[in-house]
């Protein structure tokens, strides 16, 4: 056992951690003597000296072992190597060491975990010095934030109070949902006034769809039926579209809708957007871009910026399908089988109906759409129901 100012080393020269060196091998270790010149040269014994941490145990695994560098028997005046070695010389007083180009330090380590940060700082690796370094910095960091923003929060307390704190919170909580919503307004005095239809269809939008919303309006009986054998278009589209006005201004009207909320559906159903048409080139540009801008998500990937319809984006497209089908059928709709066209579950979409202010009930399905089945209804009518923000996951059910 040897110590330094710095740290405490243990060797063996018994059992499984001596050194496997060649036992035909003697070894010396010489001392000049500064005064007289001359060297005394001493026999020796090879250890492998390692830091000995709190607790008597020494960390090989995460530590460098330094092993003694002695001068061969053949070669004793060439004097010591100028590699950091400790060597213990036979000879001398029990525990006397001779360190030949080590380190100069004062630190006495109380900690592990002291102890391990200092054998990095003084023979660890660039890689672990640097992180080392970086790790006491970001603890020097995480003190002063975590101090100023407790500072902050203590002043905003008292200033505002604990209650008016709360009233906000809420308050951002409903902004934040009202961001993928169509824009609300409360003060409406007709159903149709809450969610206007200007703010889901723009008057140069709704121009545009005349041309590919034609075929819509002017569908016959064997081609709705050959449509609805393809599935060219989603259930609640085909179900509408046997009930189409008679009057040609109105029948227009509702074509138009129909095709629109139809495109929003299937644009839902895409990932990433990879064409720049990606509804085909029978969409009106106006349409593809307003579907680019306002339901998709800007991503980078593969080196490359990409638009993506994440989820966050779907919920929106939701919000606007169900905020257009309240349009259509009067502000009353039947929420699953635009549930089942938009793929989701049945949670989701009564959440984002919730979040729409429409009071959701149960009702049977369409004519022929699994009349057996109950289905939820949503309707829009005023006075509107208290917005709520998300109380978070529901509680599962606990199985028997």
């Amino acid at each position: 056992v040897s110590e330094t100012e710095r740290l405490c080393y243990v060797g063996h020269n018994f059992g499984n951690e001596v050194m496997k060196c060649n036992s035909l091998c003697r070894y010396f270790v010489g001392v000049l003597d500064k005064n007289s010149g001359q060297m005394d040269v001493y026999n020796a014994e090879i250890f492998n000296m390692q830091p000995l941490l709190s607790g008597g145990r020494c960390w090989e695994s995460q530590l460098l072992g330094y092993c003694v560098l002695l001068i061969p028997a053949l070669f004793p005046w060439h004097g010591a190597r100028t590699d950091p070695s400790l060597v213990c010389a036979e000879g001398q007083s029990s525990g006397f060491c001779v360190l030949l180009g080590g380190w100069t330090g004062c630190f006495n380590v109380c900690l592990c975990l002291v102890q391990m940060d200092l054998c990095i700082e003084a023979f660890g690796t660039s890689k672990q010095k640097r992180a080392l370094s970086s790790r006491r910095m970001n603890a020097v960091g995480n003190d002063i934030v975590n101090t100023a923003v407790t500072k902050a929060a203590a002043n905003i307390i008292d200033a505002k109070g604990v209650t008016a704190l709360m009233q906000d919170m809420a308050q951002d909580d409903v902004q934040n949902i009202s961001a993928f919503l169509p824009p609300c307004h409360e003060d409406a005095d007709k159903p149709e006034h809450v969610y206007k239809f200007e703010d889901i269809l723009s008057p140069a939008e709704y121009e545009a769809l005349q041309v590919p919303a034609a075929a819509l309006a002017s569908i016959t009986a064997e081609e709705l039926a050959k449509r609805a054998e393809e599935r060219s278009h989603c259930s609640f589209v085909l179900e509408e579209l046997k009930f189409l006005p008679t009057d040609e201004k109105r029948r227009d009207h509702k074509a138009r809708c129909l095709w629109f909320l139809d495109t929003l559906i299937k644009f839902s159903h895409l990932k990433v957007i990879k064409k720049k048409h990606p509804m085909g080139p029978e969409c009106p540009h106006i349409i593809s871009r307003k579907l680019m801008k306002n339901f998709t998500s800007l991503t980078y990937n593969d080196g490359s910026i990409q638009n993506l319809v994440s989820a966050s984006m779907k919920a929106k497209i939701t919000a606007y399908v169900i905020a257009l089908a309240l349009h259509i059928n009067n502000f009353q709709t039947d929420l699953t089988v635009l549930q089942n066209d938009m793929k989701l579950p049945e949670s989701r979409i009564l959440d984002i109906a919730k979040a729409l202010r429409l009071r959701v009930s149960k009702a049977k399905g369409m004519p022929g759409m699994e009349n057996d089945e109950n289905h939820k209804l949503g309707t829009l009518s005023l006075p509107l129901p208290t917005q709520k923000a998300p109380e978070g996951q529901r509680k599962r059910k606990k199985m028997n």
